[in-house]
């Protein structure tokens, strides 16, 4: 029996680790109407097979690579692959998504979706292509980097076209927030990378030519308008010349560029790490993903000076605080070569760089001393603290290794009152944003089921400013207060469409530039792409009703676990009123 629905292989992946055995399931129809694809395929999965108080590193959990049914398609960004199980940092529901060439690899190789359970008696990795699919040794592989991987697995398979998702050593050494890596791009948030390497699962290769079929011809003409429209958008161009760090500038001066581990929200120093410097000294050219006509990526190189020979392809607004001005670092090739080794090693640079900034500031306060870090003294400023740090977190060295366990882990170790420099929300270090000077990003990530998180409810109305947005998709009488960040007033509205809307975003699967920031098509445009896609015929109510129920279904999943901490934000974001210019702003 074919398939219904067109946009879908129709078939998805078991791969059992523990016995080396694959089996080829046919992808449910119900699945498909229910939860769409992405985001929804793998909360499900996870409902149903990972039981109550599954450890996230127990064979029992789940690893789930899943795309959507708008994956390799010419909708503009419909390339970005999501990955899902049990979280090894927060203990309760984990996802991360990326961008690049892999996501649409797999459905070119046959399929919607990969489901790995088990674990693997030696390092394996999972060779696809075109319908064929086969454990391989990965003996060899492991201890390598994420960019040794690829480079060594295309040898051998001799196609340098071949797509990878790797872990590297961080990876391997089960740090709780390792990343799976695609070409640069990071499934990075959650520690699904942890997740993987614990299954001794070294990486995914694959290699497709199959077509990704859809119902109607009208959704070629439909997806380039779309595109058009996405161009035509006034902020693209801005996104596309700077990309993400295009926002170091714009948050420094609003005072919601978080500085010294979240102590201030700005950085004196922010004009010696802003998009200008890394496009005047360091850039090669951007680099876009699949399908998009935006390429926010920048591919980046330093010159000269001590880090010279560092090249890296994904360099973000997150990054750049991250590894910047949460550890007062005013040395952008310093930051280069960060990311780099957070790359080559398979980590998270957002926790990463929170559990340095929380080390150094314990280690200011006494709460750790130079017996505790093997000697080195830890200081604000200086950019060889953050790559020695990251070093021997990635390989779980001395003081590494309390801090690959992340900082909630990391206070409890340290003790002495070590909690309230722990910057978290749910167990996952907070991203890039000052929650005190903005009202909806502290409701985000509060009631994001996967931690501390900007991409969940994605409040990008009040934080940019898109007063045109608001009006548009809420109506005029929501103005001022829905555009002014200090104000609490509508943003339960906002953040709740903001939640339901990213979980078809990654469900579809397309990127939140164009959904949410910049705000180029919104719930029609969607829907109508969708049903062109697959031939369903979802209204914008019924589509809203599947984010929902995959959000709600998440909720569930969290509280259903009895060992699960029920505590919502760290101690440290609650630690006094924002400086400028919302001065006064608290939780």
């Amino acid at each position: 029996m074919s398939f219904k629905y067109s946009g879908y292989t129709g078939k998805y992946l078991r791969v059992d680790l523990t016995r080396g055995k694959i089996s080829k399931v046919p992808t449910e129809e119900w699945r498909a109407r229910l939860y769409l694809g992405g985001n929804g395929f793998g909360t499900k999965i996870l409902w149903d097979e990972v039981p109550a108080g599954t450890d996230p590193f127990s064979p029992k959990n789940r690893l789930i690579f899943a795309t959507g049914p708008l994956t390799g398609t010419i909708w503009p960004t419909a390339c970005r692959l999501e990955v899902i199980g049990k979280s090894p940092l927060t203990g309760i529901y984990g996802d991360a998504n990326s961008g690049g060439h892999f996501a649409p690899e797999i459905k070119y190789a046959g399929y919607d979706m990969i489901i790995f359970q088990g674990r693997g008696e030696k390092p394996v990795y999972l060779w696809l292509e075109d319908g064929r699919a086969e454990l391989r040794d990965a003996s060899h592989l492991w201890g390598k980097t994420t960019w040794e991987t690829e480079k060594v697995v295309r040898e051998d398979h001799n196609d340098d076209q071949i797509k990878v998702a790797s872990i590297g050593p961080a990876g391997e050494n089960k740090v709780r927030f390792a990343a799976i890596m695609t070409t640069g791009r990071a499934a990075a948030r959650t520690g699904q990378g942890a997740l993987m390497g614990s299954k001794n699962l070294k990486c995914i290769a694959t290699r497709g030519t199959k077509d990704v079929g859809v119902a109607s011809d009208e959704f070629y003409d439909y997806a380039c308008k779309i595109h058009q429209q996405v161009l035509e958008n006034e902020y693209t161009p801005n996104t596309s010349r700077y990309g993400t760090p295009g926002l170091v500038t714009l948050m420094n001066e609003i005072g919601r560029f978080p500085t010294k581990n979240f102590q201030r929200g700005d950085f004196e120093h922010a004009n010696d790490i802003s998009s200008e410097v890394l496009e005047r000294d360091f850039l090669v050219r951007r680099v876009g993903c699949f399908a998009c006509p935006i390429s926010c990526g920048r591919a980046a190189e330093v010159r000269e000076g001590p880090y010279k020979g560092t090249y890296t392809e994904g360099i973000e607004y997150e990054t750049i605080n991250a590894l910047g001005a949460r550890a007062l670092n005013r040395d952008m090739a310093s930051i280069l070569k960060g990311d780099f080794l957070c790359d080559s090693y398979g980590l998270d640079t957002i926790s990463t760089g929170g559990a340095i900034a929380f080390a150094i500031e314990c280690f200011e306060n006494g709460i750790i001393t130079k017996e505790d870090t093997g000697g080195l003294e830890l200081k604000w400023g200086d950019p060889e603290v953050v790559l020695q740090l990251i070093e021997k977190i990635a390989r779980r060295e001395g003081i590494g290794n309390v801090l690959a366990e992340g900082v909630r882990r990391a206070a409890q170790k340290f003790g002495k009152g070590a909690d309230y420099y722990a910057i978290h929300v749910k167990g996952m270090e907070t991203s890039a944003q000052d929650p005190r000077a903005q009202q909806s990003y502290i409701l985000a990530h509060i009631t994001s089921t996967r931690g501390a998180d900007h991409l969940k409810g994605f409040p990008c109305i009040d934080e940019s400013g898109y007063v045109d947005a608001a009006v548009k998709r809420y109506g005029e009488q929501y103005l001022p207060e829905i555009v002014d960040g200090t104000s609490t007033k509508y943003k339960p509205m906002v953040v709740k469409d903001g939640e339901e809307l990213g979980v078809i975003a990654d469900s579809a699967i397309v990127c939140k530039f164009g959904t949410q920031f910049p705000p180029c098509y919104y719930w029609p445009e969607l829907a109508r792409g969708i049903n062109l896609a697959t031939g369903m015929e979802l209204d914008v109510a019924e589509l809203k009703k599947i984010g929902e129920r995959v959000y709600n279904l998440q909720r569930c999943f969290n509280e259903t676990d009895p060992r699960r901490e029920r505590e919502q934000a760290g101690e440290g974001l609650l630690r006094g009123p924002a400086p400028r210019p919302d001065v006064g702003q608290v939780l």
